[in-house]
């Protein structure tokens, strides 16, 4: 609370705040692109096996790869009349050639997998990494692993970033965040095999980790109680542009090597204009390391007009005005003191739980859109779009109702939403559509909530490592999301009630994680126990003349 009185005083709504606050938000519009990219870099397009060129010697027929009359001879037709993606006939089916014959009636005949690779409409998609290294048939499964390695380097990065950061400063680890994405992004788009390919995704994931991580505490670390909402919605919202952003990108640029050098670009940018920001002077301060927050703070003073109140201030003031935090700091932390009190591990184990089933719900909707059986970029529009009111109101309840009810009814009413919709037959496609994409604008306003509650949840000596193990969780679950829908090959509705219901259990979770509304950031984790402390002392004395009133109620009759 004492460093905020500090920040009052060199501005806490001024000019730097705006600038800080635009360039921190900037790297959010390519973040969604990352993490959505496979919805196009491994979009599958319509194909078949490939036709030797054996197959057709001496035939006299046309050698259209989706629709001469080899293919009438090899490939099989599915139930829905559809070219077989994964078997071809052994022998020609001559018979098909005849004018009364129909492609149904080759069904019976033997067929084979294929061994000459496959033939895909590029009308849509002209390269993919489906198409690059044919990741379909027996291979299909590779396309998952791909999102599920990137996710494991978000998962990595948030473990040894959430700790670097705690250690080496927000700043620092902001720079190299940047520096690693745009590397890594850079070499990914022209790798030369697939392994090499999953390599780099898994370093873009990790690098994507400590931008999100250090962004978020350099934004709050600047801030003032009274705006935090604010600008973690408009921060949320930024990356909901990003989500606009990609369709109309991928629709431009329909290679995924140039798809994804396209996304990758901004971050040299922002690695150079990163050089800018001020580490944060909380951080320094409870690193003991006044003189270098007071530098800070006087350069934020400058830049806020307040140069004379910036020079007024001194290393004595610093440290007068913050001796709780700075006898605290002289400890050392770990991730062992998120579980040292009561209160610490009901919120790491509650708050883990919340970020875990949000993160791995939302991938679960958001990733393999094509399996809705709509426009891969307009259901990438709607799903982006509809991120818009759900965050609008996910804000009005975060500001006046509070942090705790605003996580619990949006996973909750996106539970039951996914839940509704394995009922619903597929042949009322836009029914499905529609509910799935309320159901991820609830999950979207609730993943805005848990990057704001989790900040204000931890003390400032071991919010990053709490922030960093709750992202942990989040990463895990959004590792996993892909991989649970392998199991829809045997139980079509088992992956949507998977996230269904996980959905339900973190929502009940979210009822017991404390309430931060108009509440300073803590500093310490005595704050933190002794606000605990206090709000139960409250609810018993609000309790206790209820429970008086009604025997002198009753005596009185």
């Amino acid at each position: 609370m004492a460093f905020e009185v500090i920040l009052e005083a060199v501005g806490s709504t001024g000019r730097f705040q705006v600038v800080h606050v635009l360039l921190l938000s900037f790297p959010l519009l390519f973040m969604a692109s990352n993490n959505l990219l496979q919805n196009f870099v491994a979009a599958v397009p319509d194909h078949h096996c490939r036709l030797g060129l054996g197959l057709g010697h001496n035939l006299n027929v046309t050698l259209d790869p989706l629709v001469g009359d080899l293919v009438t001879l090899y490939v099989p037709v599915n139930q829905q009349g559809r070219a077989d993606k994964c078997r071809l006939y052994t022998a020609p089916q001559w018979h098909l050639l005849w004018p009364n014959g129909t492609r149904g009636n080759g069904s019976g005949a033997e067929t084979r997998p294929c061994t000459d690779g496959w033939e895909y409409d590029r009308s849509q998609f002209s390269a993919t990494i489906v198409t690059e290294w044919d990741l379909v048939c027996e291979r299909h499964a590779l396309r998952h692993l791909v999102q599920s390695l990137y996710m494991a380097g978000v998962l990595a990065g948030s473990v040894i970033f959430g700790r670097l950061s705690d250690r080496y400063g927000r700043r620092t680890l902001l720079l190299w965040s940047h520096f690693q994405l745009a590397v890594s992004g850079t070499c990914g788009a022209f790798s030369t095999s697939f392994p090499l390919f999953c390599f780099w995704r898994f370093l873009s994931g990790m690098a994507l980790s400590g931008i999100s991580l250090n962004t978020l505490c350099l934004c709050l670390e600047w801030i003032p109680t009274k705006i935090r909402t604010s600008v973690a919605t408009f921060c949320s919202y930024t990356y909901t542009a990003g989500q606009l952003l990609l369709p109309g990108v991928a629709y431009l640029i329909r290679n995924y090597h140039w798809l994804h050098l396209a996304i990758t670009l901004p971050s040299f940018l922002c690695f150079l204009y990163s050089w800018w920001f001020p580490e944060s002077a909380r951080w320094l301060v409870m690193r003991n390391k006044p003189e270098k927050a007071l530098k800070h703070l006087r350069r934020v003073a400058n830049l806020n007009g307040r140069s004379q109140q910036g020079g007024e201030l001194t290393v004595a003031m610093v440290e007068a005005n913050m001796q709780a935090e700075l006898r605290s700091s002289k400890q050392t932390f770990g991730v062992l003191d998120l579980l040292k009190t009561p209160v610490l591990r009901r919120t790491t184990f509650c708050s883990s739980l919340v970020w875990f089933s949000t993160s791995f719900c939302y991938y679960g909707l958001a990733i393999d859109l094509q399996g809705f059986g709509v426009d891969a970029y307009l259901i990438q529009l709607i799903f982006g779009a509809v991120d818009i009111p759900a965050k609008l109101v996910g804000f009005c309840t975060m500001s006046y109702i509070g942090r705790r009810f605003s996580q619990a009814s949006t996973l909750i009413m996106a539970g039951v939403v996914i839940l509704i919709n394995i009922f619903i037959p597929e042949e009322l496609r836009a029914l499905r559509t529609g509910l799935s994409a309320f159901g991820k604008g609830c999950l979207s306003a609730a993943f805005a909530c848990c990057f704001l509650h989790a900040g204000e949840l931890y003390p400032t000596v071991i919010r990053q490592t709490g922030v960093g193990l709750v992202n942990t969780m989040a990463r895990v679950g959004a590792m996993v999301a892909p991989l649970v829908r392998l199991a829809g090959d045997q139980l079509p509705f088992l992956p949507m009630a998977i996230y269904g219901a996980m959905a339900l259990i973190s929502g009940a979770s979210a009822c017991c994680l404390p309430e931060t509304l108009n509440k300073p950031l803590p500093d310490t984790i005595e704050e933190v126990e002794n606000r605990a402390r206090q709000e139960m002392m409250r609810k018993r004395e609000v309790a206790v003349p209820q429970e008086t009133q009604i025997p002198m109620m009753e005596q009185s009759v």
